[in-house]
C-alpha cells in the first residue's frame, strides 16, 4: 500500500479562485475505485497501490486541459513503505497522535 499527497494547480485560469477545478477534481475521484482518499485545505490525500495512485494521479493532471486551462502543474507526494505494506493514512495520523498523547520527549 502507498500513501500520497496530491495538488493540481490549474494555470492561466481566467478568476483567482481555484475551486471549479478542485471541485471537478473531487468528483472525479468519487467516480473511481481504486483509491481511497481525503482532501484537506492545501491537496487531496490519496491510499492504494502504487500503480492505481500514478493511473489516477494521471486522469487528475489531465483533468484542467479538459476544461481549457493551457498549463497544469501538479504536485505529488507519494510514500510507499513495503515493510508495512497494511498502513493506512490513519495509520500514520495515529502514529503522531500517540506519541502526542506520550508528551514532551526528552532531548538526547
Amino acid at each position: 500500500m502507498a500513501t500520497a499527497d496530491l495538488t493540481v494547480i490549474a494555470l492561466g485560469r481566467p478568476d483567482p479562485s481555484a475551486g471549479e477545478y478542485i471541485a471537478e477534481i473531487q468528483r472525479r475521484l468519487a467516480a473511481q475505485d481504486r483509491v481511497r482518499y481525503v482532501m484537506h485545505a492545501m491537496g487531496t490525500s490519496l491510499e492504494g497501490t502504487t500503480a492505481d495512485i500514478l493511473a489516477v494521479v494521471a486522469e487528475l493532471h489531465a483533468s484542467p486541459f479538459e476544461q481549457g486551462i493551457p498549463r497544469v502543474y501538479t504536485v505529488l507526494k507519494l510514500d510507499e513503505r513495503r515493510d508495512r505494506p497494511d498502513q493506512t493514512l490513519e495509520d500514520k495520523v495515529r502514529s503522531v497522535q500517540r506519541r502526542l498523547a506520550d508528551g514532551p520527549s526528552r532531548p538526547s
